[in-house]
């Protein structure tokens, strides 16, 4: 198992957030945001950031379809992309995910059970004080039961994790998504939260050693 320091997943949301991100154009007749668009821009716009070694993100052809591959081999590095979104006005947060098989990492409100095939983070900058930096992760889950939160093993109670799918759900099977985040974010942190201002996936396996292999689809917020 890989000893993270307490604040290091807190200090890498801030870091993140640090410079200028995507402020999109409001209008009446918004009716959804693009967060990706694999076919068209592949990861332009996304960085990455490292916890131990790299897992390998790349966008492939997958039954006629650019999507995103991410493949962990006892390593955990996460995608991240800077956009404004308004919850107000586009609430709905969607995508699709398939896993190609499920990892063996026991309890994941521990430290040695924190590693997920996939998993979508939505991040609120919290400014110059980094540590009220926070985050809701949508998270296929090993052992947990569907719809169960918890605080981050790592991060504690300013990271919620969500379990949307667990060790019942199909593998190799595309399973669709859609979220409304701000009544997500109003009951895991028990306030009003109306706006986010980055997602990042992350797909690891360097608290198990183990390998996994899954796929995310375009993401985007809509109205409904």
């Amino acid at each position: 198992m890989v000893e993270r320091p307490r604040f290091s997943l807190l200090i890498w949301l801030a870091i993140l957030m640090s410079g200028s991100y995507s402020i999109p154009l409001y209008s009446d007749t918004l009716i959804s945001q693009e967060i990706s668009n694999f076919r068209i821009k592949g990861l332009e716009d996304w960085g990455e950031k490292s916890f131990k070694g790299n897992t390998s993100y790349q966008v492939v052809d997958l039954d006629g379809e650019q999507v995103l591959q991410a493949l962990s081999l006892a390593s955990a590095s996460g995608l991240y992309k800077k956009h404004h979104i308004n919850l107000k006005t586009t609430p709905y947060l969607n995508w699709r995910w398939r896993i190609e098989n499920r990892i063996d990492s026991g309890d994941e409100a521990t430290k040695s059970g924190d590693d997920y095939a996939a998993r979508i983070y939505l991040i609120i900058d919290g400014g110059l004080l980094f540590w009220k930096t926070s985050a809701l992760s949508y998270v296929w889950a090993n052992a947990a039961v569907k719809g169960s939160t918890w605080d981050n093993a790592y991060a504690g109670k300013s990271v919620k994790m969500l379990a949307l799918r667990s060790a019942g759900d199909a593998t190799k099977k595309w399973l669709t998504e859609k979220r409304n985040v701000y009544e997500d974010l109003k009951k895991v942190f028990g306030r009003e939260i109306s706006t986010i201002d980055a997602v990042a996936v992350m797909t690891d396996t360097d608290d198990s050693g183990s390998k996994v292999i899954s796929y995310y689809s375009d993401i985007f917020f809509s109205v409904d």
